[in-house]
């Protein structure tokens, strides 16, 4: 039997029908599909601003901390000032008598412990611009074995420093990057205590090999997980002795370098620092092999400095 006109045109109108609705269907899926992305990209954006309106507000405090703290330091260090001068003189007078000597000795001690807080405070809140030039790691690194080495040998700390530092180039300035290096490395020393070890590591900081990662890690207890979210603010510490501007002064001359500074409890043990800088561009030699150092770790010298590539007891 053949089908009627009618039935055609009406089969053919409900096929345009539904292809309509299946277009629009679609359309509103993709509408979904988008609002989602949308809502989901706005929340992310709020997130970040609100981190940026956090960083920015802490920022703004350092600040006017900072400038409060140099203040105080430059009025408290001239009458230390004096107070160390009288203090040699009366030591000077003294020669003899051990018993007044020994207690001028302390006062001279005291005075020393607190110069040495005041030059933190305005290392801290100081202008940080730094002098870039470009700077080889593993000299830098050199250096700051040298000025530990007889606080390293005191808390009979081994050192292993990754050889592949002498191969890594940074756009730094040499100065701020020794005092970095050698507040990193003196905190992970001081962490793990009396005959702690602690290990310098280098590695590209992206794919776009954009920057170096240098880490220290220790073997000490680790950070609390309370601290966390304090260890670079300026005044804390976990030490019973201690200024709590060493990880301060270490976010300051990463953050003006254009780089970044974190740290985190290692999985098997213990704490590792990441600073992260610049690479210079176009370096001469290739970078640092990575996490895992080169060789094995050879006995603790004797004397002299420690060298690329060994480990050191003191």
């Amino acid at each position: 039997m053949s089908r009627q006109p009618s039935d055609v045109v009406e089969r053919s109108g409900n096929e345009r029908l539904g292809e309509i609705v299946s277009g629009y269907a679609a359309v509103t899926e993709r509408l979904r599909e988008s609002h989602e992305r949308l809502r989901a990209e706005v929340k992310r954006l709020g997130e970040e601003l609100a981190d940026k309106n956090r960083e920015l507000a802490r920022r703004q405090r350092l600040a006017a901390l900072g400038q409060m703290a140099a203040g105080l330091a430059h009025e408290i260090r001239n009458p230390l000032g004096g107070i160390l001068l009288y203090a040699s003189l009366l030591e000077k007078e003294l020669k003899g008598d051990v018993g007044r000597l020994h207690l001028v000795k302390r006062i001279t001690s005291g005075v020393r412990s607190l110069e040495g807080l005041l030059t933190d405070i305005l290392a801290f809140a100081g202008e940080n611009q730094p002098q870039l030039r470009r700077t080889n790691v593993g000299r830098v690194m050199d250096q700051v074995t040298q000025m530990l080495w007889a606080r390293l040998k005191e808390l009979r700390t081994r050192l292993h420093v990754e050889a592949g530092l002498n191969e890594l180039e940074l756009k730094a300035d040499p100065l701020q990057l020794r005092s970095a290096l050698a507040n990193l490395v003196l905190n992970a020393a001081e962490a793990a205590g009396r005959g702690g070890q602690v290990r310098v590591l280098a590695s590209p900081g992206d794919e776009a090999g954009d920057g170096v990662r240098i880490c220290v890690q220790d073997n000490g207890p680790g950070i609390p997980s309370e601290c966390l979210d304090r260890i670079f603010d300026p005044f804390f510490t976990t030490k019973a002795r201690g200024t709590g501007l060493g990880l301060a002064i270490v976010h300051r001359i990463a953050e003006a370098h254009g780089g970044a500074v974190w740290g985190r409890n290692r999985p098997e043990n213990g704490a590792e620092f990441v600073l992260e800088l610049p690479a210079a561009r176009e370096p001469k030699a290739r970078r640092g092999s990575g996490h895992e150092p080169p060789g094995s770790e050879s006995a603790g010298m004797s004397q002299g400095s420690p060298r690329r590539g060994t480990a050191v007891r003191g």
